[in-house]
């Protein structure tokens, strides 16, 4: 039986495990795919308060080598189911079961599609949704993002930095990223920008050889002759496993507060998978710290 199951490891996940396991509690990370989310993939970190700049990789694995040595446990297998009765929490992740007093769930969110024909058919074949991971394969090509917040403006830096050239594709005229990233990528003279544009459609056989861009002013078409397409539109969450014991919003976030209290008793939320205003890494850390906080002082309520 462990005090606090936590479902999931980016930087809400692990936060919550360290705060978990500094208390002396026995503690469970359940993660499906590696440790440290979306952020393990971005080359560099440089907006976490303290730490100027390092590699999303390195921050993932300081944060598991933090966890793992106070104590928390870490199992890799995709949960399927979470019930809940008198005694606590039961989660079966690959025909396991764990149970706990009190659960955490910061599943996260993964990458959002550009949800047009022929997308998964290219995926693996011209389209990506990690630069940092595929775009050394496109060295000397030309290759376009489709985005405006600060994955696709970092996408865009990273990828000139080796493409011949690199269209930004963005449905609106301004970017939503941080200024000072959407300067420097202003001042690449191999990125072009192409505002207030949306993808129609995907050109190529075997492989990505471009899109095709209507402008949302003049309605008009253009084609785009590319290697390479990277989409960074966003994220999405993926909670309906616990829709039983949660509500969810019309976007399928988990509905809590800045508490990071659910409906449910003893069941907690962390990190992206929730409804907020703000998606960062400062912000899990933060919800990360309440969530274990909390879900202390619930299992201390009931006695253990």
């Amino acid at each position: 039986m462990y005090d606090i199951i936590i479902v999931g490891s980016g930087t809400a996940g692990m936060t919550a495990a360290i705060y978990s396991a500094r208390a002396n509690r026995k503690v469970l990370v359940i993660e499906q795919l590696i440790c440290g989310g979306q952020i393990v993939n971005a080359e560099k970190v440089e907006n976490y308060p303290g730490i100027k700049s390092i590699s999303g990789a390195d921050y993932s694995m300081t944060l598991f080598e933090q966890a793992t040595e106070l104590g928390a446990e870490f199992i890799f297998a995709a949960v399927t189911a979470v019930t809940k009765d008198n005694k606590g929490f039961t989660v079966t992740a690959d025909n396991n079961t764990y149970d706990s007093h009190a659960l955490i769930i910061a599943t996260g969110a993964k990458n959002r599609p550009l949800g047009i024909n022929g997308e998964e058919r290219y995926i693996g074949k011209g389209i990506s949704y990690c630069a940092t991971c595929d775009g050394a394969f496109y060295k000397d090509k030309t290759t376009a993002i489709v985005g405006g917040g600060n994955t696709a403006i970092d996408d865009a830096l990273y990828l000139g930095t080796m493409c011949k050239k690199v269209y930004v594709i963005h449905r609106r005229d301004a970017f939503r990223g941080e200024a000072i990233k959407v300067s420097a990528m202003k001042e690449k003279e191999n990125i072009e920008l192409v505002t207030d544009s949306i993808v129609t459609g995907l050109l190529g056989d075997d492989k990505i050889t471009g899109v095709t861009v209507k402008s949302k002013l003049t309605n008009k078409e253009t084609a785009l002759n590319i290697d390479g397409l990277f989409v960074a539109i966003g994220q999405m969450p993926d909670n309906m496993i616990f829709n039983k014991l949660v509500n969810l919003d019309d976007k399928g976030y988990i509905v809590a507060n800045e508490d990071c209290k659910t409906k449910t008793e003893g069941l907690f939320t962390a990190g992206d998978c929730r409804t907020k205003a703000v998606r960062q890494l400062s912000t899990a850390a933060g919800d990360g710290t309440v969530a274990a906080v909390t879900a202390l002082e619930y299992i201390t309520g009931l006695g253990y």
